[in-house]
């Protein structure tokens, strides 16, 4: 299993080569220390708070509610996260280059194990855009209600939702408007998501500083109305709202000092949205009885329910912008390492295309309309199970990889060391194991058909044109012009 044989599947990109290709990327600098923090707020914050929070306290009809206790299912995910997240800040300290856990695991484990978690990646990604989507999607209908506007069910739920809808038209159309923003430039973006970084966390601390004056403590009992099975099936659902910091190191080579900058960004992102969590939840659980609260949009249903429905209203507008942040974050993500794996060689080079602006127009595109696909046509949980079974495989990868790293690599420059090696990546491992456990079977199923299909593809097609390959088309052809 040699990483120095170059017709090896295991075969691994030399970190040497990294820094030559990130400055002949196409891609412009132009993100600083804040920016890229908002990028990791932004991407963790959102659905988690609006949507998922709810959602796992009330329960649905495969789920028990877990009440109060959905507080512990986000302190165990964030665990997990946080462990994870450390592994990310090595490696973003060495590896300033697009591609997040596809890069590092083609660095340190070699090129099967990259591609699968580059592959793996574009299905996530896409799908947690499109979850995100159906849950801006839940919000706008709740704030249109809120001034008795019904929009017809058939164009705001799913077939599988079982109540008479057919498609989810604001979904769609709220995909292909984040990809309009995306396709604008990384400058246009990282100005925006600062912006709307700051009125989302300026909202929770208002729903929060609020919402303290409106808690019933009979609420909190009982505290775990299901016992700590669902609590943990819940904490693998709500996973999903504690990482994005990881779709935020796929745009290192967009930062003005990536070694430098992206570590603080990252354990800055995760330390201020898990503190945000667990004051949201608390307050959540605390001002509704858990079994009142709307699974889909639960702060609006708790402020109506104390007699506040224009408090509701406004929380449901600001709701719909903070998420969209979310939604910029990962779609930012996928054509980032949709971007690597096509400039590897890994995938067809047409992708790699930047325009003038120095945006991936193609992949941009192409994954907003998947996007909008999924969120059209599939219901919340099934997307956000999905989205989290290949996000749990990514942080296994990078976790493991750090600690390769560090024997096989012992004296490469590293900007950040994480402590307590290598304790910290196992626990990362053994929790992300544990967190996709708890998934339903056909989560699995999907998600196996997918690596499978990507199995075919990188042996049809790449393998043979890798630029790790000596006898690959494309690095003849560039070899050729440069000579």
């Amino acid at each position: 299993m040699s990483g120095h044989n170059p017709r090896s599947v295991w075969r691994r990109k030399p970190l040497e080569e990294m820094e030559d290709e990130t400055v002949k990327s196409g891609l412009f600098r132009s993100l600083g220390l804040w920016q890229l923090t908002a990028i990791g707020v932004g991407g963790i914050i959102g659905v988690g708070i609006f949507s998922l929070a709810g959602l796992v306290a009330h329960g649905d009809a495969d789920n028990p509610g877990v009440g109060p206790a959905v507080l512990i299912s986000f302190l165990v995910a964030g665990l997990a996260s946080a462990a994870a997240a450390l592994s990310y800040a090595e490696f973003a300290g060495m590896i300033p280059r697009a591609g997040s856990a596809y890069t590092y695991g083609y660095v340190a484990l070699g090129e099967i194990t990259g591609w699968f978690i580059g592959w793996d990646l574009l299905l996530e990604y896409i799908a947690i855009v499109a979850v995100v989507a159906i849950g801006i999607s839940g919000y706008l209908d709740a704030f249109l209600g809120g001034f008795g506007v019904h929009l017809p069910v058939w164009m705001t739920s799913t077939v599988d939702e079982g109540k008479g809808g057919i498609i989810n038209v604001p979904a769609i159309l709220i995909c292909l408007l984040v990809t309009l923003i995306l396709s604008r430039g990384t400058k246009a973006f990282g100005r925006f998501e600062l912006a709307v970084v700051a009125i989302k966390v300026t909202l929770i601390l208002f729903i929060v500083g609020l919402g303290v004056f409106y808690i019933n403590t009979n609420n909190y009992t009982p505290f775990m109305p299901s016992g700590f099975g669902p609590v943990m099936s819940g904490a693998a659902t709500v996973f999903f709202a504690v990482f994005g910091y990881d779709a935020m190191s796929t745009a290192a080579e967009e930062a003005t000092e990536g070694k430098k900058h992206m570590p603080k960004a990252i354990i800055l992102s995760l330390i201020i949205a898990m503190l945000l969590y667990v004051a949201a939840t608390l307050v959540l659980t605390g001002m509704q009885n858990y079994q009142d609260i709307d699974p889909k949009a639960g702060f609006a249903s708790a402020f109506t329910g104390v007699g506040l429905p224009v408090i509701a209203s406004i929380i449901s507008v600001f709701a719909v912008l903070s998420i969209l942040t979310v939604m910029l974050t990962f779609l930012l993500g996928v054509t980032r390492v949709w971007f690597s794996m096509s400039r590897d060689g890994l995938l067809p080079k047409w992708f790699s295309k930047v325009d003038r602006g120095g945006t991936p127009q193609r992949v941009t595109w192409i994954a907003g309309v998947g996007s909008a696909f999924l969120a059209g046509v599939f219901p919340i949980r099934a997307v956000a199970d999905l989205t989290n079974i290949g996000i749990l495989a990514a942080f296994v990868v990078v976790c493991v990889s750090v600690i390769v790293f560090r024997r096989t690599k012992p004296n490469a420059p590293r900007t950040f060391r994480l402590p307590w090696m290598p304790v910290v990546p196992a626990v990362g491992v053994i929790a992300s194991l544990l967190l996709i456990s708890q998934l339903h079977w056909e989560t699995w199923l999907r998600f196996v058909v997918w690596l499978v299909i990507g199995l075919v593809i990188y042996f049809a097609y790449g393998r043979k044109h890798s630029l790790m390959n000596p006898d690959s088309p494309r690095r003849l052809q560039e070899a050729s012009l440069r000579g």
